[in-house]
């Protein structure tokens, strides 16, 4: 799995011009699957990313996570995450799991962040041609991928 972590001021969701999914201050998480992912990868993410110390402590140092500070945290799913760009120029997304095994990692995720966190995660629609809007805090933008863990 790989996850696109952005800290934010807010962000939200839309579909067809309705609002889905708002938060404020927190973590905004573009999330990819593969076929080959299982729940070890998903464990491994949420403990990195609850975890991970991108917020400013008392001196403005990144020193706190979003556990520390209390934020909120949107997960979309993106299987735009897994694109090879490697001959021509269009985009192939064979990497990318098909909707009927990425839903459900998808959903197992949020699910396992939202019990770490301690609260709800909102999202996104899953396949739904969506607007996410952010308000970029830093800017801050981390990319995470399960199969190669740094």
């Amino acid at each position: 799995m790989r996850v696109l972590v952005q800290r934010v001021a807010q962000a939200s969701v839309s579909v067809n011009g309705e609002l889905v999914s708002f938060i404020n201050h927190g973590l905004l998480l573009l999330v990819g699957a593969e076929a080959m992912d299982d729940q070890a990868d998903i464990d491994w993410l949420v403990q990195k990313i609850v975890k991970l110390r991108v917020f400013a402590d008392a001196e403005g140092v990144m020193n706190r996570s979003v556990l520390d500070t209390d934020g909120e945290i949107l997960a979309v799913s993106q299987f735009t995450l897994f694109a090879s760009t490697r001959k021509g120029n269009r985009p192939s997304w064979s990497r990318a799991a098909p909707g009927p095994v990425s839903q459900p990692l998808f959903e197992r995720f949020v699910a396992t962040l939202s019990a770490q966190l301690g609260k709800p995660v909102p999202t996104g629609v899953f396949g739904a041609d969506m607007q996410v809007s952010l308000v970029n805090d830093g800017p801050v933008t981390l990319m995470l991928d399960s199969k190669a863990p740094e």
